[in-house]
């Protein structure tokens, strides 16, 4: 019997394959997430920011009480995902819906993360309400080498949406590149907004096309909201990404957020439709295992019972900061996703009868 095993740095172990030669293959774990952190601003009125509803005197009395609370509900999700995994949790996680470099500084440093030591990559960007995208990381497994921002341009100059954020780094020593996006919403309608979702997915996969030509085999992650499903035309016909991983080879790439979308899985939901708009997609660089090698191993949604409203007629649905115009505690109206990375150590073989 074959029986491969995937084991952290305190011997954490599953088994994954089994056969009928007996050997066992020892893979070190790594974790890479995302999530929304639905409006997560500061207090103060910033000029040329749409962001006075989270003030004192705007429509949500945002106060200090409601942001601490916030950033005690946030770091607690945060703290939480991928532990069953790996003990030191995430090792990288891209975040979208923050005013600025100020809150993810507050919120890494809080009581809850402050022993993670997550450093942080925040580039501003022309957004006109204010919310970018940001990467935390754990230095204890991942080093940054450079970061770029790259901006959306539209024929209709007036809109403004977030920058998608290009970190190339070392996950545990290996080379890795992650972009983060958070695509313009359906604000109009699914259909009459798609021309901006088309473009986003245009702009993120001239990201893509242009590490995979620098880059033999490069190891990419797409993360991000992108305010449509897996089977959406800009995932499958722009970011040419596929549910089905025999298929990702090439420039073609891994959508393992399809299989649970057909499965009925979703990271938010909407007038009692889930969707899963939060994905992570994978170069075909971390589908084929090679010695050494991070390869791609499953993809999560973070949707424990903890973060989902109890009661009413939003039972179910992601727990969110705001519900109907009144403060509702929660966390956020997106689940956080995650996928694990497994890299092989050296293999023992094993004999047996």
């Amino acid at each position: 019997m074959m029986m491969r095993t995937i084991t952290c740095g305190l011997f954490l172990t599953l088994i994954i394959a089994a056969s009928a030669q007996s050997q066992q293959v020892n893979y070190e774990i790594g974790t890479v997430g995302f999530y929304n952190l639905e409006n997560l601003f500061d207090t103060l009125d910033t000029p040329d920011k749409r962001d006075h509803e989270f003030t004192p005197e705007g429509r949500n009395r945002w106060n200090s009480e409601k942001y601490l609370f916030k950033l005690d509900q946030l770091s607690k999700v945060i703290k939480d995902i991928g532990t069953s995994i790996h003990p030191a949790g995430l090792a990288v996680l891209a975040v979208s819906e923050v005013e600025n470099r100020d809150v993810l500084e507050d919120l890494v440093a809080h009581p809850e993360l402050k022993d993670r030591n997550y450093q942080i990559v925040f580039e501003e960007g022309p957004d006109r309400r204010g919310i970018d995208v940001g990467l935390l990381y754990n230095p204890q497994f991942f080093e940054v080498e450079s970061w770029k921002s790259y901006r959306l341009s539209m024929a209709d100059t007036s809109f403004r949406t977030r920058d998608q954020l290009l970190v190339t780094g070392k996950l545990s020593g290996e080379r890795i590149h992650m972009i983060v996006a958070h695509w313009p919403s359906r604000s109009g309608g699914q259909k009459r907004s798609e021309p901006k979702r088309i473009a986003a997915a245009e702009l993120g996969r001239h990201i893509v096309d242009s590490l995979m030509t620098a880059e033999d085999d490069a190891a990419i992650l797409y993360l991000g909201d992108l305010n449509d499903d897996p089977v959406n035309k800009s995932l499958t016909r722009v970011m040419k990404a596929t549910g089905d991983r025999s298929f990702a080879r090439g420039d073609r790439l891994f959508n393992p957020m399809e299989d649970l979308y057909q499965k009925g899985i979703g990271s938010l939901a909407w007038r009692d439709t889930w969707n899963l708009f939060d994905q992570i997609l994978l170069s075909p660089g971390l589908m084929e295992e090679k010695q050494g090698k991070w390869t791609y191993h499953t993809a999560r949604v973070y949707n424990k019972p903890y973060l989902l409203q109890t009661s009413g007629s939003y039972k179910g649905y992601p727990l969110r900061t705001f519900a109907g115009g009144a403060w509702t505690k929660g966390y956020s109206d997106h689940f956080p996703v995650y996928v694990i990375l497994k890299r092989p150590i050296d293999p023992l073989l094993i004999d047996q009868e």
